[in-house]
This record gives C-alpha cells, sequence and structure tokens, in this order.
C-alpha cells in the first residue's frame, strides 16, 4: 500500500521538542521529509531570504530513529517549504505540517505566526497543509496530549483532501493533567490585538537599547471562535486562506469618487 509522503517544518527549529513529537506522529502515518530552520524563527511570519545565501544541511535528531531524510536550513520557514519543494524533495508530498509549535498560534498570533507560515506557503503551492500549536510555553509543554489530534486531522485531510486554497490553524489546549480535550471545534479567528510596549534598557557602554514585550487583549466575545473554544478545552481548527482581499469591501470602495469621469 501507497505510503503517503509527508513534509514536515516549523518555526522552532531543527532541535525543538515539538517536531520531535511530530515527526514521531506522523511516522505512524506515513513516510516523512523534514526542513526546518537551524535556530528558531518565531515572529518571522512569512518573511523570505531574498538578500543573502541559504545554506542547507542533512542531519541526524538525537533520539529518533532517523529512518527519514532531514536537513536543517539557514532560513526562515517560508524559505525552508520552499527549498523542500523545488529542491530537495524527491516528489511532490501529499501534504505538509508544521509545528508542533511551542506556543499559541490563535486569534491575531496567526498573522506572526511562522509556523502558520510555513504551511501557508505549502497551500500555495496546492498542498493540503496544517499548522499545529500547543498553547503552552512550559519548558515541559506536554506534546504528547496532542498526538490522537494531529493524527485524526491529518488522516482526514489526506482522505478527504483540503478545501481550495484553505489552510489549517490547529491550537491544543494547554493540558489539564491527565483530563483528555473534550473534543474539536471548528471554529473563526478571534478578534484580538496585542497592547505593545518596549522596555527601554541601556547597555555597560550607554548605548540604548529595547525588548518587545506586551498584553494580549481579546475584542471578541463569540462563542464561535478559537479563544472561546481552547477555553472550555477544546481543540481549535481555523480554516484560513491565503487570499487577503477584503471582498466586502469592494462595493463600498467603489462608491468612492477616484474613478475617471
Amino acid at each position: 500500500m501507497h505510503k503517503p509522503l509527508i513534509l514536515i517544518t516549523n518555526d522552532d527549529g531543527i532541535n525543538s521538542r515539538g517536531l520531535r513529537r511530530l515527526i514521531e506522529f506522523m511516522q505512524e502515518i506515513g513516510n516523512v521529509f523534514v526542513v526546518a530552520p537551524d535556530s528558531p524563527q518565531s515572529g518571522m511570519g512569512h518573511a523570505i531570504t531574498l538578500d543573502s545565501t541559504l545554506s542547507v544541511q542533512k542531519v541526524s535528531l538525537h533520539g529518533l530513529d532517523n529512518k527519514f531524510e532531514a536537513y536543517s536550513c539557514s532560513g526562515t520557514p517560508a524559505d525552508c517549504v520552499k527549498l523542500a519543494l523545488q529542491e530537495l524533495l524527491p516528489e511532490k508530498p501529499d501534504i505538509c505540517v508544521s509545528g508542533i509549535n511551542h506556543g499559541s498560534n490563535a486569534s491575531i498570533n496567526v498573522v506572526y505566526s511562522g509556523t502558520m507560515s510555513a504551511a501557508m506557503e505549502a497551500g500555495i503551492e496546492g498542498i493540503p497543509s496544517i499548522g499545529f500549536s500547543l498553547c503552552d510555553f512550559a519548558y515541559d509543554a506536554d506534546f504528547e496530549s496532542c498526538k490522537h489530534g494531529v493524527q485524526l486531522l491529518v488522516n482526514e485531510a489526506l482522505q478527504h483532501g483540503m478545501p481550495k486554497d484553505t489552510v489549517l490553524n490547529v491550537n491544543f489546549p494547554k493540558t489539564r493533567g491527565e483530563e483528555p480535550y473534550k473534543g474539536i471545534r471548528i471554529c473563526r479567528q478571534a478578534k484580538a490585538n496585542w497592547k505593545e510596549r518596549f522596555d527601554k534598557r541601556q547597555s555597560p557602554s550607554g548605548k540604548d537599547y529595547y525588548w518587545l514585550t506586551g498584553d494580549f487583549r481579546l475584542l471578541d466575545q463569540g462563542e464561535d471562535t478559537d479563544i472561546n473554544a481552547l477555553e472550555d478545552y477544546f481543540i481549535s481548527v481555523v480554516p484560513c486562506q491565503f487570499d487577503l482581499t477584503a471582498h466586502h469591501s469592494i462595493a463600498t470602495l467603489n462608491s468612492w469618487n477616484i474613478h475617471d469621469s
């Protein structure tokens, strides 16, 4: 029986715990091929490398059976997918999975996410793609708890395909001990933003430098959002698109006095 070819990437880097667990989960489903950044690339969004070269190195991952090909890349998550599809993979993959991200990519976080941008890059090329994240920043975050949900969603995507021009953003709640997740909810992205500020400091030489910090502000009390699903201890699944056109605004803009007379 043909085993699916699964491209795996992330934004936390080739040595991250979430990537290793995702590799193990996917090895039970198909043949895996890994291309991931050689260092953490969180918050890179859909950045790509244009003004410098990229290097790629074949690697073995300690603690895994390494019955698969794995490469570390000096670029961004989107770079990793581009290189995998254009140069490294022997054939087009059946699916691309990105993650498991160490922290939330729910709500507005998807805009900044390297995890989801890698999945989006594969989606642009017509490959079914899913980004996975665990809403827990703790060092000992329980990635094992994601196994059933990850495998279920990947198997369903492989069986049914993905809606056209759609990529899935999947977030797992922080675990509550041994309590199993209540299930999976298909939902929309909650409206939210970050109230940001810069912590200004000074180096011993007297040079100013800044640390970006901020607070997450939820602006949406809807019961059909990813944040609500996560708070209710459900796995959230948000279908995302890479067509950024605000279609509902076209009629309004056409009413402006900007057209040639």
